[in-house]
């Protein structure tokens, strides 16, 4: 029971005090800094004095390669000398293989693994995060542009749409995080990101199915059933040496990673093993001139290193559009990745990375990248997993591999004219195995089953869709579950626990015991324009549903609807009206509401609407004990059926 008030120690019952008001452009000031800088990201800036230290500060933090370098030392550059070449011998092979995923030529991918992880090196603030290109953006690429423009057929016009939706995707990923809008990336949940790249990991294993198999011609779609239908339609030109030797490829590198996973000291098996591959399948094709009996090869590679690409960015219809839209979906996925990534590692070695700094610096390197023939780049999971376990300590290790990948620029590209194609897509596929994480979507199931159904909505938009399909389903999904959590939120109703005055839900606590007379309810959300009316429905729900316990039970009706108000940290005009509404309503049916814990906001809004003129201030109280306490001491002061006083009108209450 709430128990009287002398028996909580009486004395008058504390007021909730209402903020004193504040300038409105104060307040906006507040809340525009809560919601774009709530990291508060200069205040090592600010803290300077004097101009010059002020400006070195600001610099350090656009290029935070200024903060460790000066300190940087010979035994960190042993460590980041082994991790980036490492990184190098994985960022080769896998720069040529997602090139031919994006359906662009393989000299591309090592020009985008020379140019970015430089730039990268001197703005990014993660230690771990090896840049490079990805499958999933690749793919997306390479589907997204392929719909209008024929990679084969126009080649030179396809290649500028890439490079021109990477410079779009760049801007765009640059803008995100110089306007402080990091958070619309935080939309891509955790459960929509494992259904997403698990889907795309599929799709790209299919995909990889016409190297594997040997075919010429394949189909551009994406999903599972033209893939199928264009595999089995072709049954007649399946080539068993492509079978054989893409097989025997595929199997070396996933045992490979099977050793490195139960050895984790053995990590650089398998981070050796796709250049590797590389290697032996070249001196296997020319020693057995396998290329004249079906099997396709890489051909020639221009030497040297990146051509300036200004003159091919398309700025003109009617393919700009496409360059746009391509570049905006693929940098919104790349970032998730990217961020994501680094902030696992970031996680590990126990430090922050800023996820609009990290906006900045990998947009940066994509306007760069296209202004120097490179496509969209990222932070790839298997690359930073090998950058971590070789023992990266800085950014370093990008410089390290950038400058391996320069010398294979300019030394080294003919030795891969005769890398088998099928190769590339054992590559690909033993890369995609580790993105589909079943483990993940099976912890989705066992916590929380709308977010498997997030995941799965994802999963299945992708692959029986495409990969734009699949990601407006998960954000929709995503979205929907928001909305939902805003429009319908959750309101409990509370009861005593014994000898004491703490009150907890009565569906978690079989112990927590209702007051006769008085009806206490939790809302767990902000009051919007969106739930007003709801909640307003289902208090009354609650009301009629207590009354009708209440008279089965013989025991007193609701006089008292106390709402606790911990929970909700916002209001807006439509919640100030609903509890105008609700008052006046209860009014009529012999009953008070009574207002406990509620926060500054909530009172200077009530306060300014004349809502809390007209509940009364003495109907408010600073913590439900005391609200029920107050309320349980005026039902037990009067007798049945005499008018009731505020608590104000007793001096031992508490």
């Amino acid at each position: 029971m709430g128990g009287s008030a002398e028996a909580n120690g009486g004395g008058a019952s504390a007021r909730v005090p209402v903020p004193p008001a504040r300038p409105f452009l104060d307040t906006f000031r507040g809340n525009l800094k809560e919601t774009f800088f709530p990291d508060d990201p200069f205040r090592s800036v600010v803290r300077e004095r004097g101009a010059g230290r002020r400006t070195l500060a600001a610099l350090r933090y656009f290029f935070p390669f200024l903060e460790w370098a000066p300190a940087y030392t010979l035994g960190a550059f042993k460590s980041d000398l082994i991790a980036g070449i490492t990184i190098a011998s994985l960022a080769i092979p896998q720069g040529i293989s997602y090139a031919k995923l994006a359906n662009l030529p393989p000299i591309l991918g090592l020009y985008s693994s020379f140019v970015p992880p430089l730039v990268y090196a001197l703005m990014g603030s993660s230690k771990d995060l090896a840049v490079g290109t990805v499958a999933v953006a690749s793919l997306l690429i390479g589907s997204m542009l392929s719909s209008q423009v024929s990679p084969t057929e126009n080649p030179a016009l396809y290649m500028k749409l890439a490079l021109t939706a990477t410079f779009f995707a760049g801007v765009f990923q640059a803008s995100l995080g110089l306007l402080r809008l990091g958070f619309i990336v935080d939309f891509l949940s955790h459960a929509t990101i494992i259904g997403f790249m698990g889907g795309a990991a599929t799709v790209v294993i299919l995909q990889q199915l016409k190297g594997m198999l040997g075919l010429n011609h394949f189909t551009t779609a994406t999903d599972i059933v033209s893939v199928m239908d264009s595999v089995f339609s072709q049954t007649h030109q399946w080539r068993w040496e492509s079978v054989v030797l893409g097989c025997g490829f595929l199997f070396f590198l996933l045992v490979t990673r099977f050793i490195s996973k139960r050895r984790p000291r053995l990590f650089w098996i398998s981070a050796a093993a796709p250049l590797t591959s590389v290697i032996l399948g070249s001196v296997l094709v020319y020693l057995t001139h396998a290329e004249n009996h079906g099997i396709q090869v890489i051909g020639y590679l221009k030497k040297g290193l990146n051509p300036p690409s200004v003159t091919s960015l398309q700025f003109t219809p009617p393919y700009m559009m496409l360059a746009l839209k391509t570049g905006i979906i693929t940098g919104v996925i790349a970032l998730a990745e990217g961020i994501a990534v680094g902030r696992s590692f970031a996680m590990y070695k126990n430090y922050n990375i800023d996820g609009n700094k990290e906006m900045i610096a990998i947009g940066t390197m994509n306007v760069v990248g296209s202004l120097t023939s490179c496509y969209l780049t990222t932070g790839p999971f298997s690359r930073s997993a090998v950058n971590y376990n070789a023992g990266c300590k800085t950014a370093m290790s990008n410089v390290i591999m950038s400058l391996a990948v320069m010398l294979t620029l300019l030394f080294l590209t003919p030795l891969f004219h005769y890398t088998p194609l099928v190769v590339l897509s054992a590559i690909i596929m033993s890369a995609m195995l580790g993105l589909i994480d079943y483990q993940g979507a099976i912890h989705l199931w066992h916590v929380d089953k709308v977010d498997f159904c997030v995941c799965l909505g994802a999963y299945l938009g992708v692959v029986f869709g495409s990969v734009e399909i699949g990601l407006v389903v998960a954000v929709a999904i995503s979205v929907l579950r928001v909305l939902l959590f805003v429009a319908r939120p959750r309101t409990t109703v509370l009861g005593n626990m014994p000898n004491s005055i703490i009150y907890r839900r009565l569906d978690q606590y079989a112990e927590a015991q209702t007051v006769p007379g008085v009806l206490v309810l939790r809302i767990d959300a902000p009051i919007y324009f969106t739930n007003a009316s709801y909640l307003r429905e289902r208090i009354l729900r609650w009301i009629n549903e207590e009354e009708e316990r209440s008279k089965e039970n013989g025991e007193m009706g609701v006089q008292y609807v106390v709402l606790d108000m911990g929970a909700i940290g916002s209001i807006d005009t439509s919640g100030t009206s609903m509890l105008d509404e609700l008052k006046k309503i209860l009014e009529r049916r012999g009953m008070q509401i009574v207002l406990a814990n509620p926060g500054s906001e909530i009172m200077k809004k009530l306060n300014s609407s004349k809502v809390l003129e007209l509940i009364g201030h003495e109907w408010v109280f600073p913590t439900v004990g005391e609200a029920v306490a107050s309320c349980d001491y005026v039902l037990h002061s009067h007798k049945p059926g005499a008018v009731r006083d505020s608590p104000a009108a007793h001096e031992n209450m508490v």
